[in-house]
Order: structure tokens, then sequence, then C-alpha cells
């Protein structure tokens, strides 16, 4: 049942991953307010006297938390990139039979391969490549094509068209390329917002503003 336990400490991994990007989203949120710091946005006014419409200490308190949190966060998807491995592994891994086999060896083939059956169908369970957000958008532009459409701050990016998570792929450049490939075009989008999934299309564009899309991702 090794597959069934790798699965279920995944999930675990996976849980405390989005109650650490919920806490990054918040402080992020807090930061990026109309009026904010920002998040590594000067906190000395154009006469180098200290902002005096921030609370500075909460700022700076805010931004190594945030910092904490991100390699909190690399270090535990690095633990959920290598679970998925074995998942996969497992799901992929071929069962082989030897012609002469019989008797106790026929048994002892048999209890192997219902073991290694319930192994794959554990990994099975859970498809690595359609359920992880690899996403996030940090930043999203009024009126611009992103929040006309429905995607908001702090929505988890599961699947963009034909961009899904992938270890080791430039995912910034897909999203991009995704987006140019597609301008004009209507494009379906899985996000996880609050933990739930939710199915909508956005529709990369020209706009008044930068890009065609009007908002910003930072990879998870």
């Amino acid at each position: 049942m090794v597959g069934a336990n790798v699965k279920a400490e995944t999930m675990k991994l996976m849980e405390k991953r989005s109650a650490i990007e919920s806490e990054m989203n918040g402080i992020i949120y807090r930061l990026t307010q109309p009026g904010g710091p920002g998040l590594s946005g000067n906190l000395v006014d154009s006469e180098g006297f200290p902002r005096t419409d921030i609370d500075i200490p909460v700022v700076r308190a805010d931004r190594h938390r945030l910092a904490e949190l991100r390699n909190d966060h690399k270090e535990i998807t690095k633990k959920i990139e290598a679970s998925i491995e074995i998942l996969h592994s497992a799901r992929l891994a071929p069962k082989s039979s030897s012609p002469g086999d019989s008797g106790n060896n026929e048994t002892s083939s048999s209890l192997n391969a219902s073991s290694d059956n319930a192994a794959a169908s554990a990994a099975m369970d859970m498809d690595p490549f359609i359920n992880i957000p690899f996403a996030v958008i940090d930043e999203i532009a009024d009126a611009s094509p992103t929040a006309e459409d429905g995607l908001q701050l702090g929505d988890q990016i599961v699947k963009f068209g034909d961009v899904q998570y992938q270890a080791g792929e430039n995912l910034l450049q897909k999203l991009a390329s995704e987006a140019q490939a597609n301008q004009d075009k209507a494009v379906s989008v899985v996000v996880l917002r609050q933990g739930s999934p939710i199915n909508l299309t956005v529709t990369p564009r020209a706009w008044e503003g930068r890009g065609l899309l009007g908002c910003s991702f930072r990879v998870l």
C-alpha cells in the first residue's frame, strides 16, 4: 500500500501548501492596496523621512513573513513534485509475468499483482497533471480583459488553455505564449478560488493597458 500512503502524504502536503498560499495572498492583498507600500516599495517619502501614511513596523513584519512563506512554499512544492513522480511512476509501471510460473509461484505472483494494482489504483485516483495549481494572479488591472472576464486577485491557475502543471517547465512563458496564440479567441480556464474549482472563459485581447490580459502571474 505504498502508493496509498504516498497519495495520503501528498494530499496533506497540498493542504499545507494551500494554507501557505492563503496566508501569502492575504499579505499580498494588504500590501498592494491602493496607496499601500507594495511588496517592495520604499518606506520613506521623497525627502527621505519615514512615511506617515503607513504603519512601517507592520509593513516590515508582513514583508518578512511573506519572504518566509515563499521559502516554505518552495520547499513544500519540491516535496509535492517528488511525491507526484512516485505516484505517476506507479500508475505507468508495466506489469510483468513469467510464462513458466506455476503452483506456489502463481499464488505469489497473484498476490504481488494485487498489491501492485492497488498502488497503481491509488495513484490513478489523483491525476497529478490536472489537479495542481501552478500559478496565482498576484496583480490585476481594472477594466482589463482578465477582470472583465471574471478572474480575481488570488485565483490559482490550474489550467489555462492547453497549459497545466508540469514539473521543470517554464510555465510563465507558456502562459504568455498561450495568450498570444489565442488573441481574440476564448480560452478555457480552470482556477481554484478559496479552495473551490471554477471554470471560466477568458479572451486575450488588446485593451488600453499593457498586454493581452492585464494581469500578472506568480508561479507557485
